[in-house]
């Protein structure tokens, strides 16, 4: 992990003191101790990430603040390989100094330290815990390599690293079939994504459509995809989120993973949120893979749970008159 082999990289380099340095996209519980945090600026599209970090007396964005230059920066790798480039585009971009590039081998460490020397002169790699630690002098020239909200050949805006965005998530095109005719009142979509759910949605009748999504760039998307009036957006952990006032039925086709092991308690999160945020007589309309253990969490946070015709691969779910519990 990035605090086995931090420490390692920033003394082998004997370049620290009083350098502004920006974190780009470190995992909640990253271990940035060997960082001073009245220097470091953590910049993460996940809203719990800077939500921690912010916690913790770290200085933190979404993105990286265009009009800022850095001394040092940090780029912590992710599996997305071109959300990965766009990083490390943007940091060389704004980076006066040594671009530090951190990741485990699963995440394509290897396979970035090659791509890398072929352009740039990197430093020798530290490993350490299943991961390599390298660097590369600043204001190298990447900008190939950037990437952001951008027009899909299927119609759609997206972005490399939000979730589908190599196209429609099948999960989510079932559950756009299933969905009823007429819709009214006001809806959650919760985990929005790029907006396809919330776009279907909003063929229907409704008041207003709250497309809540923890990932920046997502919304970002979600804005170009979804441009209709009744929207409204909100970057916000969608297990907690709470609207002004109740909704009359949610969408959502919830996450199962933080990382590459499935975690359905991310699933029962939203599940229970949906009903927290339901009107009495209110409906959830979820997608889900057929595998998830979700039916002990519906039934225990909804009166009434109708399995609908699925697939081989997900399950429909339409659950209603969800159980007030006293909080």
């Amino acid at each position: 992990m990035i605090g086995d082999r931090l420490p390692l990289a920033l003394d082998a380099m004997d370049a620290w003191g009083d350098s502004t340095v920006a974190v780009l996209h470190p995992a909640e519980d990253a271990d940035l101790s060997a960082l001073p945090k009245a220097h470091a600026h953590i910049v993460s599209p996940l809203i719990t990430v800077c939500a921690r970090f912010e916690r913790m007396g770290y200085t933190v964005s979404p993105e990286l603040p265009k009009d800022t230059r850095f001394t040092a920066s940090i780029v912590c790798l992710t599996r997305a390989r071109a959300e990965a480039q766009a990083l490390v585009a943007a940091a060389t971009a704004q980076t006066d100094g040594p671009v530090i590039v951190d990741g485990q081998k699963t995440d394509g460490a290897d396979s970035m330290l090659k791509a890398l020397r072929q352009r740039a002169e990197v430093s020798a790699p530290i490993s350490k815990a299943h991961g390599k630690i390298y660097w590369i002098p600043g204001g190298a020239d990447f900008s190939d390599w950037a990437r952001g909200p951008e027009l899909h050949p299927g119609g759609f805006w997206t972005a490399p690293g939000v979730f589908s965005a190599d196209g429609v998530d099948p999960a989510s095109a079932l559950l756009v079939e299933a969905l009823p005719e007429t819709m009214v009142g006001t809806v959650a979509d919760l985990g929005a994504g790029w907006g396809f759910l919330s776009a279907h949605v909003l063929t229907r009748d409704v008041q207003t459509v709250h497309l809540v999504d923890a990932h920046d760039m997502a919304l970002q998307c979600a804005r170009h995809n979804v441009t209709d009036d009744r929207a409204r957006f909100h970057w916000a952990d969608a297990t907690t989120w709470t609207p002004a006032e109740k909704v009359d039925a949610v969408v959502m086709n919830p996450p199962f993973h933080k990382s590459r092991s499935a975690d359905p308690a991310i699933g029962r999160a939203f599940i229970a949120n949906a009903a927290r945020i339901l009107r009495p007589h209110g409906a959830l309309w979820m997608v889900a893979n057929r595998h998830l253990p979700y039916e002990d969490a519906l039934t225990s946070d909804f009166a009434k749970v109708v399995e609908l015709d699925g697939d081989a691969r997900f399950k429909l779910v339409r659950a209603e008159r969800p159980r007030q519990r006293k909080r």
